[in-house]
């Protein structure tokens, strides 16, 4: 006996549904100075756009915003410096890609409320 197929696994958000059969390619914005990877790095909004555009044009499908280093020796960041960091991103992002899903990485709850309301 035939197994039945698997349902379609989806992610609701904002912009629209985005369906999961199939590889998504995710764009990492780093607003952080010393992140590990020097070419995901983007320090303010307008140089965060200019890396999606970027990403974008490449083939990413999401972005992922975060604002706080996971390098080893990285100093802990507050969430309140994390969300003066990663919130005007996101507004800025939302504003010009509003279809667009796009992920924070975050532990901190709050970062994640904030950067919902922005978008």
């Amino acid at each position: 006996m035939a197994m039945p197929p698997e349902p379609a696994r989806e992610w609701h958000h904002a912009g629209g549904t985005l369906t999961l059969g199939e590889p998504v390619l995710i764009g990492v914005i780093n607003v952080t100075p010393d992140s590990f990877s020097p070419a995901s790095r983007a320090l303010d909004a307008d140089a965060a756009l200019a890396l999606a555009d970027r990403l974008l044009a490449g083939g990413a499908t999401v972005l992922d915003v975060g604002g706080e280093s996971t390098r080893p020796g990285a100093v802990p960041l507050d969430a309140a410096e994390e969300r003066a960091r990663v919130v005007p991103v996101v507004r800025a992002l939302a504003a010009r890609h509003p279809a667009l899903p796009i992920s924070v990485d975050t532990v901190h709850a709050a970062t994640a409320r904030a950067a919902l309301e922005a978008g």
